[in-house]
C-alpha cells in the first residue's frame, strides 16, 4: 500500500460514493487508473463494503447506549446460543468483546427509554448465560463515528 492507496482510503471514508473521475482527479490520476486502484483494494478486502450512513434520529431511535454484558457461563454452547441472540436482535448495531468484568459492550439503538427497558429486562436478562447487564446511556456524542487513520 502506498501514499496514494492511503489518500484514496481517506477520501472513500470521507464520500464511498465518489465516482473514479472525482477519485482520479483528487489523486492526480486517470479515472481508469483510480478505479483499478479502488477495485483493488476492495478485492484484496481492504475495502469490506461500501454502506450509508442513516441518521437515526430521523428514524425515530432517539436512544443510544452502551451495554456491558457479564456471563454467568463461558461454556462455548451457550456463548454461541447468545452471540445468535445479539445477531437476531435488530436494537444491537455493534458487539465487542472485552477484557475486565463485562464479557460484551453492545451499541443499541432504541426509539425510548421503554424499548431500552424492553431489551435489557426481556431480551437480555432472560438468557440463561447472562449474570449482571450494565447499561450507559448516551446524552450527546461530540465527535461523530470518523474515518480510521489512514
Amino acid at each position: 500500500m502506498d501514499d496514494t492507496d492511503r489518500a484514496l482510503l481517506r477520501a472513500v471514508q470521507r464520500d464511498a460514493t465518489m465516482t473514479a473521475e472525482a477519485l482520479g482527479r483528487l489523486l492526480n490520476l486517470s479515472a481508469s487508473q483510480a478505479a483499478r486502484r479502488r477495485a483493488r483494494l476492495e478485492s484484496s478486502g481492504v475495502i469490506r463494503a461500501t454502506v450509508a450512513r442513516v441518521d437515526p434520529v430521523r428514524l425515530g431511535l432517539d436512544v443510544q447506549a452502551f451495554v456491558q454484558v457479564q456471563m454467568a457461563s463461558h461454556a462455548p454452547d451457550r456463548a454461541r446460543a447468545f452471540l445468535r441472540l445479539l445477531e437476531a436482535e435488530p436494537r444491537v448495531t455493534s458487539v465487542w468483546t472485552m477484557t475486565g468484568e463485562a464479557d460484551y459492550l453492545l451499541r443499541v439503538w432504541c426509539a425510548d427509554l421503554s424499548s431500552l427497558n424492553d431489551l435489557v429486562h426481556h431480551v437480555l436478562l432472560p438468557h440463561d448465560t447472562v449474570a449482571r447487564v450494565q447499561s450507559q446511556i448516551v446524552m450527546d456524542q461530540p465527535k461523530r463515528d470518523s474515518p480510521l487513520p489512514v
